[in-house]
């Protein structure tokens, strides 16, 4: 049933479907449950042609897709590889999940402007695609920028005076890094090497001296300049970014954002610098300290988060810095748990977000001091909650704890035995600020900041359940059992991302 078309057609249906949704949400904007079923389809739909392509290429396929040459070493193409497989087929299974909890979150509190909402989230769908399948720099901004411009509209959707300053902020960060330091190092890389496609092995190397200083900033730009990344000091438009609605934080963090700058960021090391390129030059030894430090630091600001979004945001500066940091390794212990980590991290923070919006569809909490005792009434969410923590502190059965096995191994193959230790204290540091939200939750009695609850409640009752509706119950279970079936899938995703370690 997968051959149903082949992978190219799939490629350029799968980036059609969500265009053709979008017009049709937009026609269905005075039938709330006709948008909502075509945004349904349309995700579904779109998943499955991604699954053909993602088919394909475990078969060994490289899928290509010609658009048009703009001038020599220019052109707008595709070309399917393992990590932007992997990548899309991260990006269009959550759109599905995503899309089932925005109908629960979006009803539940009754936001205005839904249409606008659900069409947005398509375009987004689309760029994400895009630099998901890039077979060169110029095709990846282009539809980073695109991404960009789409997901501003879903930041400031509620339009009030906080969500506009969040979102100016998360524009002008995005854009400002992209436009000052990302094109400039796409048109450096085209100077010397007189193109830009993604080739194994890389290609700037016999373009560059790999002891030239020009290999340093040549990294700097595209480190700091793929802002998405959310690298340190370039990460404080992700937290400014959390006045959107939790459908939007999940998918910032989860689904399409921040896995975009990661992605990119792997992409380069990968196939522009090479690695082999990279660590002889020893240029990538300051990154992997300047990763490192960014695991730490927003680790610490997390844990001094009361509001549980912002605390949740800056875990993910965290988190995302693990991807960068397996990038700058440059081996292949390294590439793979940096890799690992797109799709470990993507199930687990939607999983935190996703019970973070439940939390607030249900009791309009939002802060973690509100949070006492609510695991009686919610029951089910702080359990589905403990599950993301676990699998982002990386404790086994859980998916998160592969990454980071596979990072230090990457560490200790590099030398940074240092970095073996920045990865042990990440984890403490999460224990510390994820955990302590359910154990205040199912511990605590309500209004008690400061210790157990020193009367003993009644009896607990099934019946006492105040949960949130079913659709913002259903897609972080979804995305739970997701991260257990990940640490016993692991094999197969090594398997799959094999290919990229080859040459590391």
């Amino acid at each position: 049933m997968l051959g149903l078309f082949s992978p190219e057609e799939a490629m350029i249906y799968a980036l059609a479907a969500p265009l053709l949704g979008m017009l049709g949400i937009m026609l269905a904007d005075k039938a709330p449950n006709v948008r909502e079923g075509i945004t349904l389809i349309t995700a579904g739909v779109t998943f499955y042609l991604v699954l053909i392509v993602f088919n394909s290429v475990a078969q060994g396929a490289r899928p290509e897709v010609p658009l048009f040459e703009m001038m020599p070493g220019l052109s707008l193409s595709f070309k399917l590889e393992p990590l932007g497989a992997l990548f899309s087929l991260i990006a269009s299974g959550l759109w599905i999940v995503n899309s089932l909890y925005s109908i629960g979150y979006m009803r539940g509190t009754n936001e205005k402007h839904q249409t606008r909402f659900y069409m947005c989230f398509a375009l987004a769908i689309v760029a994400a695609l895009g630099i998901a399948w890039s077979a060169n720099l110029i095709t990846f901004f282009l539809f980073y920028e695109a991404l960009t411009l789409s997901t501003f509209l879903l930041v400031t959707h509620k339009g009030d005076e906080k969500a506009m300053r969040g979102g100016n902020i998360y524009l002008g960060i995005l854009m400002g890094t992209s436009i000052a330091l990302l094109l400039p190092a796409i048109v450096l890389t085209y100077v010397l090497t007189g193109g830009g496609d993604f080739t194994e092995g890389g290609i700037l190397a016999g373009s560059l001296d790999e002891h030239s200083w020009v290999v340093m900033g040549l990294l700097a730009l595209y480190m700091f300049g793929i802002g998405k990344a959310a690298l340190m000091p370039i990460h404080s438009w992700l937290p400014n970014a959390m006045v959107a609605p939790t459908p939007v934080s999940a998918f910032l963090h989860a689904v399409a954002v921040v896995k975009a700058g990661v992605f990119g960021v792997m992409k380069v090391a990968l196939y522009i610098f090479g690695t082999d390129f990279l660590s002889q030059s020893g240029a990538n030894i300051a990154f992997i300290w300047i990763a490192a430090l960014s695991i730490l630091l927003a680790s610490a600001i997390a844990m001094a988060q009361d509001n549980l979004k912002a605390r949740l945001a800056y875990s993910t500066v965290s988190q995302l810095a693990y991807i960068s940091l397996g990038a700058m390794l440059a081996n292949s212990m390294g590439v793979m748990g940096g890799s690992m980590q797109i799709a470990m991290h993507a199930l687990g923070k939607m999983t935190l977000f996703m019970c973070a919006g439940a939390i607030y569809v249900a009791h309009h909490k939002t802060l973690v001091s509100e949070m006492s005792g609510l695991g009686r009434k919610m029951p089910i969410t702080f359990g589905l909650f403990f599950i993301g923590a676990l699998s982002i502190i990386g404790l086994p059965p859980m998916g998160g704890m592969w990454p980071k096995f596979f990072l230090m191994v990457g560490a200790a193959d590099a030398g940074q035995l240092a970095i073996i230790f920045v990865l042990a204290l990440s984890s403490v540091l999460n224990v510390i600020y994820l955990l302590s939200i359910p154990i205040k939750a199912f511990y605590m009695a309500p209004d008690n900041h400061h210790g157990l609850a020193e009367i003993e409640p009644p009896p607990w009752r099934w019946s006492d359940r105040e949960e949130a509706p079913f659709l913002c119950l259903l897609p972080p279970l979804l995305t739970a059992v997701g991260t257990i079936a990940l640490f016993f899938l692991v094999g197969d995703l090594y398997k799959f991302l094999s290919p990229l370690i080859g040459g590391a």
